[in-house]
């Protein structure tokens, strides 16, 4: 399949810090060569990443999420192998091929009247190799974990499970910000609102929403829909952590009846380095339960982590932190 690297032990190898004595999650996660071969590996989960940022650039965010793949696997596979990690349950796939995309993304001057449209060109031919390879995944009867890049990565994982499935997805989204907003053109800022207009989106709830950064279109639009709620997140902190965690369950009962995707932007995350970091947001240990939770449903059909946004001080906070939500979610 064109526009998707697909890794094997050697191109990650050097990245593993062996240890005698020791096994690293890295040493026993399984490859494949090409994605026919899916449904030969008694694996349920399927690791790639998207190693991009146009669409936070095209939604005037901070750029940088580009990054958060490769600290993802450097600390990912360096965690130990054992009883509890389990990589024996992961094949690692690979990678979308940003490179040119994100090459073709630099050389476009912002002062140029069609810098935006330009920019959502770009993210939209990502969005057809993401999709393809979510729809490839599913249909192998696997369960994708897509490390973003930015949240318009979440329209190629909706269409991708739409398609597989032949029926729209429910979606429970982690996230201070909706992202349904106007589909003029392809952003981070609307990968939901795309994907409804495509009528790949089922029922949507936005967990930890963030009141001072919704339009009032937005809300307006929500409060009107059957099949769109939310829960801010200025109403949960007045809550005790288990009516949290109560609250989640009661959002995860309302998607989780027929077959979901979990989204989790770190923007949500308080102090987190992330496109739109906010020092309001969920607790990191807050988040772990919310994954180990969503996990144990029947009908998950993948887990989306973007927004991630590193710096060369921050990096290794970021891959140990996806690595833990990575590991919770296939235990």
């Amino acid at each position: 399949m064109e526009g998707i690297k697909i890794y094997n032990l050697k191109d990650v190898e050097k990245i593993i810090k062996t240890r005698d004595g020791e096994t690293k999650f890295g040493e026993r996660v399984h490859f494949i060569e090409d994605l026919e071969e899916l449904v030969t590996i008694d694996a349920k989960y399927v690791l790639f990443g998207v190693p991009e940022d146009i669409g936070v650039r095209g939604n005037l965010g901070k750029a940088g999420t580009s990054g958060a793949w490769k600290c993802c696997l450097n600390s990912l596979l360096n965690i130990q192998a054992n009883q509890y990690t389990k990589p024996e349950k992961m094949i690692l796939l690979g990678e979308v091929d940003c490179g040119e995309a994100m090459k073709k993304a630099s050389n476009i001057d912002p002062a140029d009247p069609n810098y935006h449209l330009k920019l959502g060109d770009l993210i939209s031919k990502i969005d057809e190799v993401v999709s393809g390879i979510v729809a490839k995944i599913i249909s192998a009867g696997k369960i994708p974990i897509i490390i973003g890049g930015g949240h318009n990565n979440a329209f190629g994982n909706i269409k991708g499970a739409s398609e597989a499935l032949k029926k729209p997805l429910n979606v429970l989204n982690i996230d201070a910000h909706t992202d349904l907003r106007r589909t003029d053109y392809r952003h981070s800022g609307n990968g939901f609102s795309c994907a409804r207009k495509e009528n790949f989106l089922g029922k949507y709830r936005i967990f930890g929403l963030h009141q001072n950064y919704t339009p009032e279109y937005i809300f307006n639009e929500m409060n009107q829909s059957a099949n769109d709620g939310y829960r801010l997140f200025e109403h949960l902190i007045l809550m005790p952590s288990e009516k949290i965690v109560k609250s989640f369950r009661e959002e995860m009962e309302f998607v989780s009846h027929d077959n979901f995707g979990l989204e989790l932007d770190c923007d949500a995350i308080k102090g987190f380095p992330s496109s739109a970091q906010t020092p309001s947001g969920f607790a990191i240990n807050m988040i772990r339960n919310f994954i180990r939770i969503a996990s144990e449903e029947e009908h998950i059909k993948y887990l989306h982590i973007c927004e991630a946004a590193p710096t060369e001080e921050t990096e290794n906070k970021i891959g140990k932190a996806l690595s833990y939500f990575i590991t919770d979610f296939i235990r």
